[in-house]
């Protein structure tokens, strides 16, 4: 029993030296691992002039269907992405609605300018049901504003629009950014 207490005893001490012996080994510096996790996004800024906005095209007189129209739209889409990226517009319908009255959507011209901060390949479309490219390759970034530009042009307002029933003719533009 001595023995086994001993031995205890002894284990004991020799834990506790090795305890301080390693104790004064350690340093004064410390480090860890700090990792930056990174996701690609894209999004379209809820905020924008487009998100639930409305442009009016309005016809009073017979100057007007003689006349293009064009209506600018500064800072239309806000962007941010973390990759270079396209932008596509279409409209959800094939026509311009008011009650059982219809105008194609392709009397209207959508351009993208330049004025804003977006940087890519600006093109202009006629509108349709089908998603068309009116920025291509712009390149990543946060809060970079795209002004777009909307027309119709004087013969398709006395072709189109001249002798259609008064109202107003309505039809939803989708915009979508989509990565590289």
């Amino acid at each position: 029993m001595k023995k086994q207490i001993a031995i205890a005893a002894l284990s004991l001490g020799l834990i506790s030296l090795g305890s301080n012996w390693v104790s004064a080994q350690n340093s004064e510096h410390a480090s860890l691992s700090v990792n930056i996790i990174l996701a690609d996004v894209i999004s379209i800024d809820v905020g924008t002039a487009v998100s639930g906005g409305a442009i009016d095209f309005n016809y009073a007189n017979t100057a007007d269907y003689n006349s293009s129209k064009n209506i600018t739209v500064p800072n239309s889409l806000v962007i941010n992405s973390s990759k270079n990226f396209d932008v596509k517009v279409k409209s959800e319908g094939a026509n311009f609605v008011s009650g059982a009255n219809i105008i194609p959507v392709d009397v209207l011209q959508v351009k993208a300018i330049s004025g804003g901060s977006l940087m890519g390949t600006m093109n202009e479309v006629t509108l349709s049901t089908i998603d068309q490219l009116l920025v291509s390759n712009a390149s990543s970034g946060a809060k970079q504003s795209l002004n777009i530009a909307y027309s119709i042009s004087a013969e398709k307002a006395s072709k189109v629009l001249l002798g259609k029933p008064k109202g107003t003719y309505t039809q939803t533009v989708t915009y979508t950014a989509t990565a590289l």
